[in-house]
């Protein structure tokens, strides 16, 4: 889970119009940071079969954003995918 202030600045980063908080490329940030955090804590834990479990449903909700952004609007989703630097 991001802190407050962590998220914002995410938001901040990738947001498209000044009063946006949900829109898909800030959604994928927030997924992409949230699932970096959760990485390095089972490389400490591998045994943390929960927190794993969680990770994959992330990663999968990451997925179906990319795909749906990618249906939408090509442009934002290459512009998105080289800022976040995602393999696609």
């Amino acid at each position: 889970m991001l802190k407050t202030k962590a998220k914002s600045k995410v938001i901040e980063k990738h947001k498209v119009h000044p009063t946006d908080t949900g829109s898909t490329e800030v959604q994928v940030a927030i997924l992409s940071e949230e699932i970096d955090q959760l990485a390095k804590h089972l490389k400490k834990h591998p045994k943390d079969n929960h927190s794993r479990r969680g990770l994959l449903g992330m990663v999968s909700k990451r997925k179906r954003l990319l795909n749906y952004l990618a249906k939408e609007n090509e442009k934002r989703y290459k512009a998105l995918i080289k800022k976040l630097g995602l393999k696609k």
